[in-house]
């Protein structure tokens, strides 16, 4: 068994994400131990609100023995949550009990407990409150990270967004040759360390066609020297492309990742491509941090009708990785 056992921090309380743990543990035997950080009351409240029954296993992490721990029944360490039933709409009631689920897993980290993280998804609006683009952001921050990626990951193909919360109009001015080889540097080396490989990675243009009538085009500036620059060092890189025709199927082959100017430029199209296949993994950490490929979805709460993929796929690359 893996010594080291993959921590997930529930998130949002009221989400779908438990729902689709308890489908993730049904699924398959993962070989790594699992440890959610979570609500006790929370979590028998939506088990039997959803008719699902599991034993469950609660420690101490302060003493945890990791060696004791197998996947029969689900692994909690308790984060205290006034919840009153399954399900409320989301608000800042549950900032605290979020930033504590967060705060035991950042300790455990520190500590070497372990080095895999996942974490349910988080409402921005609320939790965020405008201080982080990003959960990415704020996890980074928390490690002292100023470089980082985010990597949308599929093993035939994978996005990563030069800038990633940001209003369009704020993109081009955020746009630079630093903060594009921040992000194939980081890409560059995860495949390499991940998979033994160098990546072929395509460099999508801002502007359609990679054109624009304005005395200053990004992608003549900024975009083609840096992909230029790069190429002429150890990575395999080509661009600028047009991000309209980039992911037809005889062109998205020819690339490991694909990397693009702002959030939806590259987000919009690998979710239509491959949906819930594709997980969310921050490049720059100390350790490997994951997130299943969507939000609290509130429209389908209690429905049991969520698709459980995303958080599968992130759970078997950490139980194999």
């Amino acid at each position: 068994m893996n010594s080291k056992p993959i921590l997930i921090v529930a998130g949002e309380p009221n989400s779908i994400f438990l729902e689709i743990f308890f489908k993730a543990l049904k699924y398959k035997k993962f070989k790594t131990p699992l440890i959610l950080i979570g609500s006790h009351k929370l979590l028998v409240l939506q088990m039997k609100y959803l008719n699902l029954k599991k034993k469950i296993h609660l420690i101490d992490f302060r003493n945890i023995k990791v060696n004791n721990l197998n996947n029969k029944s689900i692994n909690l360490i308790n984060i205290e949550y006034n919840a009153n039933k399954p399900f409320e709409k989301i608000s800042n009631k549950s900032n605290s009990y979020i930033k504590d689920c967060f705060e035991i897993a950042f300790k455990l980290i520190a500590k070497g407990t372990t080095d895999k993280l996942i974490n349910g998804p988080i409402s921005k609006k609320y939790f965020l409150n405008k201080k982080f683009l990003g959960i990415t952001e704020y996890i980074c921050n928390k490690f002292s990270i100023t470089e980082n990626a985010m990597l949308i990951f599929n093993k035939k193909l994978s996005v990563c967004p030069v800038t990633t919360h940001l209003p369009l109009k704020l993109v081009a001015k955020n746009i630079t040759k630093t903060l594009i080889s921040e992000k194939v540097s980081l890409i560059h080396n995860f495949y390499k360390k991940k998979f033994n490989i160098l990546p072929k990675i395509g460099v999508l243009g801002l502007n359609p066609h990679c054109e624009s009538n304005n005395k200053f085009n990004e992608d003549d500036k900024i975009i083609g020297p840096t992909v230029k620059k790069l190429s002429n060092l150890k990575y395999k890189i080509s661009g600028p492309y047009s991000a309209d025709t980039i992911f037809l199927k005889k062109n998205r082959k020819n690339f490991d990742v694909i990397i693009g100017m702002y959030h939806d430029q590259v987000l919009t199209p690998i979710k239509t491509i491959y949906e819930y296949d594709a997980i969310n993994i921050t490049l720059g950490l100390p350790f490997t941090r994951i997130s299943p490929d969507h939000g609290p979805n509130e429209k389908m709460l209690g429905k049991n009708l969520s698709n459980p993929l995303s958080l599968i796929k992130a759970i078997e690359f950490l139980d194999k990785n």
